[in-house]
């Protein structure tokens, strides 16, 4: 065998994990950490935001949804730069940028200036997720991608659970700017850490080099990436799973449990850190089942949509001649299994990821990331709208939750067949090409 067979062997070769790898793909997890911090700001911070920019439910709705939109709409992009870049530049490109954004909706006198802050902070949240994604199926071996994944997804919601136990009491303690420019901080000193650090890859598991051409090759990975079945699945179990909880802990979960079911503040945020901890142990659960049996995925996406419309069905029509909020109980197992949606649009990845090859890796999670940001934003929008037109109420709002949940489980439907049928083809046709290697 030639040299340069043996180099190209090592690169195909799994990566060796491990304590460096643990180490290395950290602090890529600690600038995803916070940037998550900075996203969720405004969860914890929405009832305020009415005060100080005077505004109604669907202009408060706004920030979440340009953030957002922002976000969606970079996951393309980002994806064709980190296959083209790298890990460490677009990371610390976004770092610089969420950064930015936090500390200018610190300082914000205005709406617009306040809007124009959460553009920038989202773009910069855009760029860290599909990164930390890359340099986890760079360090790792790939029969551990999707336990790492759900930790990644996991250290984001450690991130939600600092914006709601810390960042909320520091925003009614010390105020507004000081509570936002003092969170800023976190995204300098992870900044420092990962260009000080992180490398894209281990050595001797370089990529092989792709051509970039310009306009060409971004649209022949996109088209590639599109054609894949298990990409497009990717994206509607993301679109499908993600939202609900993503729309009642990024900003109405609070107004919701405050207006609505009449409870303190202090009470809401006991239920938002419910979410966040539910998400947290369903990460591990469904990352360890999904390691161990891989043909559990589309069985536990779906099950998480079944078990949260019927959730948030109940919690929504409640009797009325019982009570005219729904009880404790209720919002406790409704919060608990709002936690299992985050963990399930990690499994979106579970499907993209086999069915795209290492260099179109970011691509295909861009695609894929799109989902469930699409759905947030949507629904923020309409329940911001519904809210106005109803005089606040929160019954007709958060029904539309129900609409985006349809058209997501219509698509998987339609698209598991093909990715299941694609992803044997290429078991079986890994498997013929290893017995045929020449030695």
């Amino acid at each position: 065998m030639s040299a340069a067979s043996k180099g190209s062997g090592a690169a195909c070769a799994d990566p060796p994990g491990g304590r460096r790898a643990l180490a290395v793909w950290g602090i890529g997890v600690s600038v995803y950490f916070v940037a998550v911090i900075f996203r969720t700001s405004l969860g914890v911070a929405g009832l305020d935001a009415v005060d100080r920019f005077g505004v109604n439910a669907s202009a408060l709705s706004t920030f979440s949804i340009l953030q957002l939109l922002v976000y969606a709409g970079m996951q393309i992009p980002v994806g064709l730069l980190v296959d083209r870049l790298g890990t460490k530049k677009v990371l610390s490109i976004g770092a610089v940028l969420f950064t930015a954004g936090q500390l200018g909706f610190a300082f914000s006198p205005s709406y617009g200036m306040a809007l124009a802050s959460r553009a920038l902070l989202g773009c910069g949240d855009a760029m860290t997720f599909i990164s930390v994604l890359r340099l986890g199926n760079r360090w790792f071996p790939a029969r551990r991608g999707p336990l790492v994944a759900q930790l990644a997804g996991l250290a984001g919601m450690a991130g939600n659970l600092v914006s709601t136990l810390v960042l909320s009491r520091l925003l009614h303690g010390v105020g507004w700017t000081a509570a936002f420019a003092g969170s800023a901080l976190a995204g300098a000193g992870v900044f420092v850490l990962l260009v000080l650090f992180l490398k894209d890859h281990p050595e001797g598991h370089e990529p092989e080099p792709v051509a970039h051409r310009g306009a060409a090759y971004v649209r022949r990975q996109i088209a590639a990436a599109w054609r894949e079945p298990g990409t497009r699945l990717g994206l509607w179990v993301h679109f499908t799973t993600q939202f609900p909880a993503m729309v009642f802990l990024l900003l109405w979960g609070m107004p919701f449990l405050v207006e609505a079911q009449g409870l303190s503040r202090a009470a809401a945020g006991e239920l938002l850190t419910l979410v966040v901890l539910s998400n947290m142990a369903f990460g591990l659960l469904y990352g360890q089942i999904v390691a161990r049996h891989h043909g559990a995925r589309l069985p536990l996406a779906l099950g998480t949509v079944g078990a949260t419309a019927v959730l948030w069905a109940a919690t929504l029509v409640y009797p009325a001649d019982r009570a005219d909020t729904a009880p404790m109980w209720l919002l406790v197992v409704l919060c608990t299994v709002l936690g299992a949606c985050g963990p399930a649009s990690m499994l979106g990845f579970d499907f993209a990821r086999p069915a795209n090859p290492p260099e179109r890796q970011g691509t295909a999670s861009g695609i894929t990331n799109m989902g469930g940001f699409l759905a947030s934003m949507t629904t923020l929008f309409m329940v911001g709208v519904l809210l106005d037109a109803t005089d606040g109420d929160y019954g007709v709002a958060f029904s539309s939750v129900f609409v985006l949940q349809a058209l997501g489980v219509s698509q998987i439907l339609r698209l598991c067949g093909r990715a299941a049928r694609a992803e044997r083809e290429r078991l079986v046709a890994s498997r013929v090409s290893s017995v045929h290697v020449p030695v």
